[in-house]
């Protein structure tokens, strides 16, 4: 049966082909004196407007959000050649039109042990004080995107690019078998030599170095960085190339997750990319404060999935027993989950993870993200806890990186303040952190900001953790 999706983007397309390739010889026409030129004008105009009333229907049967609905018709309707290209390159549902609707996460093979991940009746024989947020959460994620619950981990968090960055290197030196990378942005830079002379030396010695980076992200990524990697026996591949930007949808939808995996043995997961710029070198940004966790335990199998599942999509090949994961005897319980997210699910899993943790909030709700542009059931949510008597805080950065999100951003302030939500500057340099804490009982600490882009656009990917003693350890500093 043919694909009813892709049926409406050729619907879009060719006949914008045609329209174009028609444009071009009505302008050689005109130069060339032909009297004909004037009729042709008259009859492109009425099938350009024609054409532009069918890409009206196709918006209203397509886009479920009235919202957005109505915008792009505004949009098509008052600038018709300028609102057709516009959508064609920004406004279209990713998960309607592109192949990653076949991109599925795929659930970790069998590590689960004696328990039942999926009847959490488990729960009362580890821990009979599990708080209910935490049950319905869990619940939540394993029904919206299948996530495992995972038992038995070892979290530490870390606020500071110095600390991360050299527990990652020593890892690294300490890889015997399989490195996995996944970050959005690595540079060319001092720091981002350091990591590339150890993979090269691991791969030199005969570890699997896999090194994934997003096409986009890391677009000023040198050749010779690469090719120096390649050479070495690193495999490299990059995530959604974009070989037109202007007529590519490929270019917004990015994979913006950090993932670094080492051995099963040890994983890495948060706000940190791969650059001087995150240790604090950039003068203009001075101190960069982020949130970064490193797992030992269950949590690295579901890293390392995630992470495989984006290196096969991007044409990789990992082997059998990479998939393959021992059960964990020596870990007390410490229970999270790790929630991939993107265009590639279904459900925007964060966003309703947040949404959650948010909504179920009794005593308070601190949340720290670089941008402020949450999506419409998000700031429901953020001011219907705080006229509740909840109490929300926010930590935004007091100066912008992308200015254009970042003053987006300053227009959702009043209308939080207003309904008793706190939003707090941050003095001390700029704050990349994306992290939520409710309670003291749960926490989320990734790579999804509190913006659109992320709940929507991006490949993300949170831990929920429920272990209380680590949810304590996330610093809000407030």
């Amino acid at each position: 049966m043919p694909n009813k999706k892709n049926s409406n983007r050729k619907i879009i397309i060719v006949p914008v082909l045609v329209i174009v390739i028609f444009v071009i010889a009505v302008f050689i026409l005109d130069i060339l004196g032909f009297a004909v030129v004037s009729k042709i004008k008259v009859i492109f105009s009425y099938i350009l407007y024609i054409y532009i009333i069918g890409a009206c229907f196709v918006v209203f049967f397509e886009e479920k959000n009235p919202e957005r609905m109505m915008s792009w018709l505004l949009v098509l309707i008052l600038f018709p050649g300028f609102g057709l290209a516009a959508y064609l390159a920004f406004g279209r549902s990713f998960r309607k039109n592109y192949r990653v609707k076949q991109k599925k996460i795929k659930e970790c093979s069998d590590w689960s042990g004696k328990y039942n991940r999926k009847d959490l009746s488990c729960l009362d024989e580890i821990n009979d004080k599990i708080p209910d947020i935490n049950k319905t959460l869990i619940t939540l994620l394993q029904k919206n995107s299948n996530t495992n619950l995972l038992l038995y981990n070892e979290v530490k968090i870390m606020a500071d690019g110095v600390i991360t960055f050299s527990l990652m290197l020593e890892s690294l030196e300490k890889a015997e078998s399989m490195i996995n990378l996944e970050f959005f942005i690595i540079k060319d830079d001092e720091l981002g030599n350091r990591f590339r002379k150890i993979l090269i030396r691991k791969a030199k010695e005969g570890v699997i170095v896999n090194f994934l980076y997003d096409a986009v992200g890391s677009w000023r990524l040198s050749k010779k960085y690469l090719q120096s990697l390649e050479d070495a026996g690193v495999n490299v591949l990059s995530f959604l190339p974009v070989i037109a930007p202007f007529i590519s949808r490929e270019v917004n939808f990015r994979n913006h997750r950090k993932i670094l995996t080492v051995d099963k043995k040890v994983g890495f997961v948060g706000g940190l990319n791969i650059g001087d710029e995150y240790l604090g070198k950039k003068e203009y940004f001075g101190y960069w404060r982020d949130t970064h966790i490193r797992i030992k335990g269950e949590g690295v199998y579901a890293l390392q999935n995630i992470f495989i599942d984006d290196w096969e999509f991007s044409g990789g090949i990992i082997d059998d027993d990479a998939k393959r994961y021992s059960e964990i005897t020596d870990m007390k319980p410490s229970l999270m989950q790790i929630a991939g997210s993107g265009p590639d699910t279904e459900k925007n899993v964060i966003m309703q993870g947040y949404f959650k943790m948010i909504a179920s909030a009794k005593e308070y709700v601190y949340i720290t993200s670089p941008y402020l542009v949450p999506e419409e059931s998000l700031l429901v949510a953020l001011k219907t806890a705080a006229l509740s008597g909840v109490d929300v805080r926010i930590i935004i950065p007091s100066m912008p990186d992308h200015f254009m999100v970042y003053w987006a951003g300053q227009s959702y302030i009043e209308a939080l303040l207003e309904a008793g939500v706190k939003i707090y500057y941050y003095k001390g340099g700029f704050i990349h952190s994306k992290s939520l804490m409710v309670d003291d009982v749960c926490a989320s600490v990734g790579t999804a900001n509190l913006d659109i882009r992320s709940m929507e656009l991006n490949f993300e990917v949170n831990a929920f953790i429920y272990d209380s003693k680590v949810v304590k350890t996330v610093d809000f500093r407030f």
